[in-house]
Parts: structure tokens; sequence; C-alpha cells
């Protein structure tokens, strides 16, 4: 099941994916359930947003063995934990805006676990029962600054920073599928899910005995190597096999 969140007479609403058409809901899922309106809207009519507004954007750094390689090539034996502020999500279709700040942003696609209960304390073999579903993030960070602010936090924390999206998708199981970024077109990365260091389970798991998760709040679970340098005026898409592509415009 995709469920979207989108703009509805002003407010934000809550439907299901069903082929061109989204099946409204009657409040957000995670309260009242899939209880349907009965009314139906064009998915070409409606502007998406944000699939979720979380209470925190928890990333994982170097989870990927070719992105480390690239990076600095120093693994880690953990799960590396930082954070993006919720100031920093975008919905699909929205524009990255480059900061005078920094003069070389890339793009990094990530596939992304959205919480649907409070999890704490919890044992990989017990995660499922805590996740709503996955979608589609785009890390986008100022290299420049990362390599040379004492943290990774500024370049990792600008407005717009975070696209999110297309939707959630809720019977999502990572098993190899190709992660893949794209740059006016041309294949930036492309990996497998399997090729993640930490998988889902031991990363939910990780993240949980060292803070809680509340339902909405999401995990970044770590980009492939391929990660490129976007423009003014670029397209960037990122897409995660058996979600979506998230796309976004560069101003």
């Amino acid at each position: 099941m995709r469920v979207a969140r989108f703009l509805a007479e002003g407010a934000a609403a809550y439907g299901v994916v069903d082929g061109p058409e989204l099946r409204v809901l009657s409040g957000h899922p995670l309260v009242n359930g899939y209880e349907y309106t009965g009314e139906r809207v064009a998915l070409k009519d409606v502007k998406l947003l944000a699939p979720t507004v979380p209470s925190k954007v928890v990333c994982i750094g170097k989870n990927y063995a070719d992105h480390v390689a690239e990076f600095d090539g120093q693994p880690v034996e953990e799960p590396a934990i930082f954070f993006k502020p919720s100031t920093a999500i975008i919905g699909p279709g929205e524009s990255i805006v480059l900061p005078w700040q920094s003069s070389h942003v890339d793009l990094e696609c990530e596939l992304v676990v959205v919480m649907g209960s409070i999890c704490k304390n919890v044992e990989p073999e017990d995660v499922g029962q805590y996740i709503w579903g996955y979608t589609v993030a785009n890390d986008v960070t100022a290299r420049d600054l990362q390599h040379t602010d004492a943290q990774w936090a500024r370049s990792k924390a600008f407005d717009t920073f975070c696209p999110l999206g297309p939707w959630i998708e809720t019977e999502f199981e990572q098993d190899g599928q190709l992660i893949e970024s794209r740059i006016n077109g041309e294949t930036a990365q492309s990996a497998s899910t399997n090729d993640m260091i930490f998988g889902v389970a031991e990363i939910v798991s990780h993240v949980s005995k060292n803070m809680t998760l509340l339902p909405g709040d999401i995990i970044l679970t770590g980009t492939p190597a391929g990660v490129a340098r976007i423009q003014h005026g670029d397209v960037i898409e990122c897409e995660v096999e058996g979600i979506g592509t998230l796309i976004s415009h560069v101003l």
C-alpha cells in the first residue's frame, strides 16, 4: 500500500494510491486507521507533500562499503548516527536551494524507514512491528563544509536539504532492490539495498537503544557510491525500486 500526503483545500490530507488516483482517507492513518471518505482525486491534480512530518530526522552515515571507500576509507563498527533538522524537509517536486555558504553540494540517494509506533530498546527481530513503511530521501550535503567543519551538522542542515517522498510504501522489504540517483537523466548512483553494511533491522534496533523513536520519525539508511555534485538548473531523481522516484529541482 502506498500512502501519500497531499495538499487539499489549503490543508494536508492523506490518501492511498490506487493507480492514477488517490483514495482519500478521513485523517492521519496512524491515528484514524485506513478509513476512507469515499472521495477520489487524480494524482496528477494534487500537490504531493513530504509523506511524514517527523519529530526528528535520523541519518546513518558510511553504510555502503563503496561509499566509505570514496569518502574517507575508514569503516565504522556500528551504525554511525547523525541528524538533519526537520526544517530541511521538502516534498516531491520542490526545489533544493543551494546556499551561498557552500561551493560544492552533493546529492545522496537513500532508502528511508518511517516509524509507525513508539520504538525504544527493540531487538532486531522485533523491529518490523514498529515500522509504518518506507520512502525515499536525498541527503543533500554541502561537501566542502562537511570536510572543513568540526562536525557534519551544518553541511547537512540547510533548508531544503532533505527532499522526501513521493509516498510511504507499507509493504516494502529490503531484498536487493535497486537504489539509483540521476542528474538530468544521467545515472550518478546505482546499487542494491543489499549492499548496505547494516541492514534495516540492525539500524532501527541500534537507534532505538540510543533514543526513543516516535511515530512518523524517519531514519535515512545511508547512501551508496557515486555521490555527485548538483548545480543550478539540475533535475534530480532519486529512486528506490518498489517504492518510487523522488524528483527535485535545483535553484
